[in-house]
């Protein structure tokens, strides 16, 4: 197995560390404090491209390999894991749902605003009393001449303040369970839909999170994606794009962590000495070193197989999987080696530690 990356993919990965030490590191604590993304970083993040990052080139996209996109979402969460949210659902649930069950109409109307970043996806599967349990979904759309009538709310939906189009599931044939569910594009500000209020969250607190709720809100049945009552499948076949951004994610925030734990241990001075020169906290530093080394080979190779197998659902899920433990281990190390100040915002560590939980939780 080749580890070398390449020449587009060091590219990649160099203009989005510097993207991100630049323009993101300097600002994410006020973002996080403030609870927004200003939307001037969304701009810029667009005109470098990482809203097309798996768009169809004939569209605007950049159709880069999936460890390019790996790369950018790690580099980019090293320094605002909140940010990476956006790209991540943008590119994996939203575009590639558009490029693969959308109609030639519309891919035209869709795709050159989606990879431009002028139109912002959101996705929107999750409910109340639905989260893992998809096939447990009671929002509906019910057909009516050429309309589907929405009735309901659907939760989670990340960047939905900013959002231009959204992917959401409901019922079309209650009487089915899970094989009644279909896809459908809403634009925001359709009448008998409404925006909730954002969701005060433990950790990515920049990353905008609400419900949407639904009172006969009228959608043209020309604005479902792929047929009707196959949405299920639909949901299911767009995970595995979901989990490599959030394995990557969750690489990056282990990293950050690390990398401020270490830094600290060589500053900070007890009993006449750093505090990496204790033997314990050595420990503590190699195994967190080498728990992340497992883990970037884990999403690294996820990431290839994605292109290269057919089916690569269990490498994904098994990187996902352990990356997401392996940020949860690290953030959790890297406080507890700051000691009291780890619990302070001061130190960056404490909102990695917010950050990582998450990560085992979603996708």
């Amino acid at each position: 197995m080749d580890f070398n990356l390449t020449e587009d993919q060091i590219m990649f990965r160099d203009s989005a560390r510097e993207f991100a030490e630049k323009r993101l590191a300097p600002v994410a604590e006020e973002m996080d404090a403030k609870s927004e993304t200003p939307a001037e970083l969304l701009k810029e993040a667009a005109e470098l491209g990482y809203f097309g990052l798996l768009g169809p080139e004939e569209y605007g996209g950049l159709n880069v390999d999936t460890l390019s996109y790996a790369l950018v979402m790690e580099e980019i969460a090293k320094s605002c894991a909140g940010f990476v949210v956006a790209l991540s659902v943008h590119n994996s649930l939203v575009v590639k749902a558009v490029e693969m069950y959308g109609t030639d109409e519309q891919k035209e109307e869709y795709l050159p605003k989606l990879t431009s970043g002028e139109m912002i996806g959101a996705y929107s599967l999750s409910e109340p009393g639905s989260g893992t349990d998809a096939g447990s979904l009671s929002c509906q759309a019910i057909a009516d001449g050429d309309e589907y009538v929405l009735n309901g709310t659907k939760s989670w939906i990340s960047t939905a303040v900013h959002a231009g189009v959204f992917v959401i599931f409901a019922l079309t044939d209650p009487e089915k369970g899970s094989g009644g569910i279909s896809a459908i594009l809403v634009h925001p500000g359709a009448e008998g839909m409404s925006l909730g209020a954002p969701e005060k969250k433990m950790g990515i607190k920049c990353s905008d999170t609400r419900e949407i709720s639904f009172m006969d809100a009228r959608v043209p049945k020309a604005n479902l994606l792929g047929e009707e009552n196959g949405g299920f499948k639909i949901a299911l076949s767009l995970l595995d794009n979901g989990r490599i951004g959030i394995a990557a994610q969750a690489l990056g925030i282990a990293e950050a962590a690390f990398d401020e734990a270490l830094k600290y241990s060589k500053e900070r001075k007890q009993f006449g000495q750093t505090l990496s020169s204790f033997q314990a906290i050595q420990f503590k530093l190699a195994d967190m070193a080498t728990r992340i080394d497992a883990a970037r080979l884990l999403v690294y190779r996820a990431a290839v197989l994605k292109d290269t197998e057919r089916h690569a659902s269990r490498e994904i899920s098994m990187a996902k999987l352990y990356a997401s433990e392996v940020a949860n281990y690290v953030a959790n190390q890297a406080v507890q080696i700051h000691g009291a100040y780890g619990y302070v915002k001061e130190y960056a560590v404490e909102r990695y530690f917010r950050d990582a939980r998450v990560t085992e939780i979603y996708e």
